[in-house]
């Protein structure tokens, strides 16, 4: 597998994981059941697509025999089934030692596995969820009662109008009134302590001991060092710290990455630590820790270290600060530079990593669960990365906030100070935006500008910190402030999607995109170019991609996205035609075997819708038996393309011709 594709790896074994247990499950019903024979033959069909794009040519082929096996049922069948799944979960298994253990020479080592999905839970758990949901039922059934009953009083009221003498009905709705407001407050005091027993319940069937992920990253080290020529000890501290098992998949990739950077380039040849005076073996140390409702995660290295006077040069030079403000940071405050995008003091950056380089991915990663990252290091003495995060993820507290017409939400920890900003207090220099408070200068991101907003006489300034990046940015107002569960989301296409972090559902049920901070910092660092005449730029062509394989989708996705279009995905042919009936596209992708309608059924519906009869269609399946090829050209498809040895240029040429043709 190359370096390019071993980041798929833990998410290829992760899908084909759940198909295999998804096949077991079937394995019972597929003598008698046409159905489950179908089902099991696209979920082989698939988990082979997957192995071929990701070249693992035995295992696609163990898939292809096995569907064959389901297809053509010959005498003992089921035996050989039974036979060949435990085989393929030995090859599954085999793979993920490989992966970690065992990288081939010149391929980075795969990232560790994933954590599972799933958790068990005990008979006492389940009970438990149960009984609560059944209370929050009596009182949403109460709630419903409360309401007939105010309904009542309010006609009650209105008949009153019409009374001569409406003293004595003004008693019994101001008596009526006040129970119904004792009741209310009774019943929500009930379903608060209710809504937060289950909800600290939940969470804590989540928290996870972190000695297993630490010992993944662990190993992944060693693998790293030895590919590279080091030797490097490495230490775990703290496995017994639990960690909500959300946010450590959230930050898998965090992790890996420091994890990388710290043997790569934190870490120093044998030679030349002995040069050094230090010992030839680099130590790199892991390690967990609570401090009350938070969890500390570092990464710490005895090699190299970051030069505090490097960066705040490399600042200057980018004019992210000047001179005269970057006499009073201190070498924590400098290194926060390394966290936006493209940051970075080393000239080139190594076949593995690089110190800086996806470090604002790090940043980002901890924003999104509330936590911060800091960087100390001493050069010649090492390195220490620390991700203080919470201890486990619950509703965001956000604030509801005005940009001209809209309302967005922003994270609330992100906001430490409020400024009222006059016109005459913001000061233009350059392409940078700062405002004058006080006898200082502090740069400010303009969300006005990025959205194409009216700027107001006086602005509101939202001060703060996200990651440990000083941020700061001007909204018209602040509306109120909520407690929200944030959910990723497909982006407005209003605006640019980088700039969001995900949406959320406001008390007064309005969906809101929720800001990223630290996207915004990035805004300010590379500032759109303003409006000038220039040459033409190429529309950027819209693709739709249909596949219900995540790791084909994804590695698909990726190819097309290099190549500069814009990717919208979709997991089957029901989402894929919900997509299609609200965005425009130009060019739709799809694989044949889905559960539901297919492939070659969807070009067929496609072609039956008069808006988009004339949509480019590319089939691109496991499937490349001639027969299958005109099959799919009859249902309409403009192109068919088999997904061994996909050629990408190929398909990107495609794209680009019949996505241009209109």
């Amino acid at each position: 597998m190359s370096s390019e594709l071993s980041d798929l790896l833990p998410v290829f074994l992760a899908e084909a994981s759940g198909r295999l247990e998804r096949l077991h499950t079937l394995l019972p019903r597929l003598e008698e059941d046409p159905e489950s024979r179908r089902e099991a033959q696209r979920e082989l069909h698939t988990l082979k697509g997957a192995g071929r794009m990701l070249k693992l040519p035995s295992l696609a082929q163990l898939c292809h025999e096995l569907e064959e096996l389901v297809q053509k049922t010959p005498p003992g069948w089921l035996a050989s089934l039974q036979r060949g799944l435990d085989q393929l979960a030995s090859a599954l298994n085999q793979l993920g030692k490989e992966g970690q253990e065992a990288p081939t020479s010149g391929q980075e080592a795969a990232a560790p596995a994933s954590a599972p999905d799933h958790v068990r839970l005990s008979s006492r758990d389940l009970n438990t969820l149960a009984d609560r949901a059944t209370r929050i039922r009596i009182l949403a059934r109460g709630a419903r009662v409360f309401h007939q009953r105010l309904r009542e009083l309010a006609r009650l009221a209105q008949e009153g109008l019409h009374e001569e003498d409406p003293k004595q009905l003004l008693a019994v709705v101001v008596t009526t009134l006040r129970r119904l407001a004792l009741e209310l407050e009774l019943g929500q005091t009930r379903l608060q302590r209710l809504a937060e027993a289950h909800l600290d319940h939940a969470v804590s069937l989540q928290m996870q001991p972190l000695g297993p992920f630490l010992q993944n990253l662990a190993r992944h080290a060693r693998e790293l060092a030895r590919e590279l020529g080091k030797d490097v000890q490495v230490l775990l501290r703290g496995e017994d710290v639990r960690l909500d098992r959300r946010i450590t998949k959230e930050l898998e990739e965090a992790l890996i990455h420091l994890v990388r950077n710290a043997v790569d380039h934190g870490l120093e040849p044998a030679a030349e630590r002995a040069a050094a005076g230090k010992p030839t073996s680099g130590t790199l140390t892991l390690e967990a820790s609570t401090s009350g409702p938070r969890v500390r995660l570092a990464v710490t290295d005895d090699g190299r270290g970051i030069d505090a006077a490097k960066v705040v040069e490399k600042a200057i030079a980018r004019g992210l600060t000047t001179k005269e403000e970057a006499q009073g940071l201190s070498p924590e405050a400098a290194f926060r530079f390394l966290f936006l995008s493209g940051f970075s003091t080393r000239e080139e950056a190594g076949a593995v990593s690089g110190r800086g380089i996806g470090m604002d991915a790090v940043a980002a990663a901890c924003a999104r669960v509330g936590g911060e990252v800091e960087i100390t290091s001493t050069p010649g003495r090492g390195t220490r990365v620390t991700l203080t995060l919470p201890v486990a993820q619950r509703g965001e507290e956000v604030l509801i906030v005005k940009v001209g017409e809209l309302k967005l939400l922003y994270p609330k920890s992100a906001v430490k100070r409020f400024h009222l900003l006059p016109a005459q207090n913001v000061v233009e220099r350059g392409s940078h935006t700062f405002a004058r408070l006080g006898d200082r200068l502090r740069p400010f991101i303009s969300t006005h500008r990025l959205f194409a907003q009216p700027i107001p006489a006086v602005q509101v300034l939202l001060e703060g910190e996200a990651a440990g990046v000083k941020v700061a940015v001007a909204v018209d107002a602040v509306l109120g402030e909520e407690e929200v569960v944030v959910r990723d989301q497909t982006h407005s296409r209003a605006f640019p999607s980088r700039f969001f972090s995900g949406a959320a559902v406001t008390a007064s049920g309005e969906p809101m995109p929720l800001i990223s901070p630290l996207a915004l910092q990035q805004a300010r660092v590379a500032p759109t170019a303003k409006a000038a005449p220039s040459k033409p730029v190429r529309k950027s062509l819209k693709v739709l991609l249909v596949d219900d394989s995540f790791v084909t989708r994804e590695m698909e996705r990726r190819l097309l996205a290099d190549a500069g279009f814009s990717v919208l995905v979709a997991g089957d042919a029901q989402e894929a035609l919900t997509i299609l009936a609200e965005n425009p596209v130009d060019c739709l992708i799809t694989d044949i075997e889905m559960p539901g309608m297919d492939g070659l059924d969807l070009t067929r519906h496609v072609r039956s819708l008069p808006q988009l009869a004339h949509l480019p269609v590319i089939v691109v399946s496991t499937r490349d038996r001639p027969e299958d090829r005109l099959a799919g050209l009859a249902a309409g498809a403009d192109a068919y393309l088999a997904k061994q040895g996909l050629d990408a240029t190929e398909l990107v040429a495609l794209v680009r011709r019949l996505g241009g043709r209109g």
